[in-house]
């Protein structure tokens, strides 16, 4: 495991509460990020995809973003969500996040469009010349339907402060290359950290931490301290809370609201359209799998 280690070893990626009404919620965003930083997190990620970013405004996230700092930016390090499918847009967030004063971006490829590899390296050279922020690079092609390319890494490397990835490609060896470049990696898929951890990665940023962060923090400890063993213990006691969260069709915010619910961090698991809030059947699932993995 790399020794460069920018934003600590977990963060989650948080969610956002809102009102009945569905304006954003600021008292209980920040108890979320109260309670995730109680529990294990180094750091948070706010406005990014499990944040409802594609639902929220650019005044929104400002105020978003200011309510988290005013919480936590005292004891965890905080990084906003920027990537859009608007270069224009993203430059915006991220000239917004410098003046709130937190402490990185996260810049995930641009969804829908499709830009092509040209695209995709003047997108992100834009956002990283419109800011001295540490930018953490996005690849999750499940969602943006585009693959960063190694080319693509490499060329971003002439920025001093493009300093990490999230890789939540699945290709795991692709992580000893990017280290290699001198990035520090960053799973962005609960399911597969170990492996990514395996070829050199740092840390988590987490989606499943919201109910399991303590475990989470725990299991990324003991990797570092050398006790393999210790890992895939907690690894493999937390896959029933994996596969709850992470590997149903309607998961993400939703699931990770409705485990705050459960948890009596939040008093409703309310999302923004397009997204379902889970159903009775669904929270039923929900709380047999968190059950089953110890959390609750």
């Amino acid at each position: 495991m790399s020794t460069h280690v920018p934003f600590g070893r977990l963060l989650t990626a948080m969610a956002t509460a809102f009102h009945e009404d569905g304006t954003v919620d600021l008292d209980a965003t920040a108890r979320i990020a109260a309670h995730l930083v109680e529990h294990g997190n180094d750091g948070l990620v706010v406005s990014g995809t499990t944040g409802e970013s594609p639902t929220t405004s650019v005044a929104e996230d400002g105020e978003i973003l200011r309510a988290v700092h005013g919480a936590v930016g005292d004891r965890a390090v905080v990084v906003a969500g920027v990537g859009t499918n608007s270069t224009a847009h993203s430059v915006e967030l991220a000239e917004q996040a410098a003046k709130v004063g937190v402490d990185g971006v996260l810049l995930v490829s641009p969804y829908y469009n499709k830009p092509g590899q040209v695209g995709l390296r003047h997108h992100f050279s834009a956002v990283a010349e419109a800011t001295d922020l540490p930018v953490m690079l996005y690849d999750v092609p499940g969602r943006t339907a585009t693959t960063i390319e190694l080319e693509t890494y490499e060329a971003m490397r002439r920025y001093d402060h493009v300093t990490s990835v999230k890789e939540a490609t699945g290709l795991l060896a692709r992580t000893a290359q990017l280290v290699d470049m001198g990035y520090a990696v960053y799973s962005g898929d609960d399911a597969n950290t170990l492996g990514y951890l395996a070829y050199g990665g740092v840390g988590l940023v987490s989606v499943v931490a919201h109910a399991a962060g303590d475990q989470l923090a725990s299991m990324l400890s003991a990797w570092a301290d050398g006790d393999h063993a210790e890992a895939l213990r907690i690894h493999t006691s937390l896959i029933p809370a994996f596969d709850a969260v992470m590997g149903v069709p309607n998961y993400g915010a939703t699931t990770a609201k409705a485990a705050l619910e459960l948890l009596g961090v939040l008093d409703n698991r309310r999302v923004r359209g397009p997204l379902v809030a889970l159903d009775d059947d669904e929270v039923t699932a929900l709380r047999v799998g968190l059950a089953a993995a110890g959390l609750l």
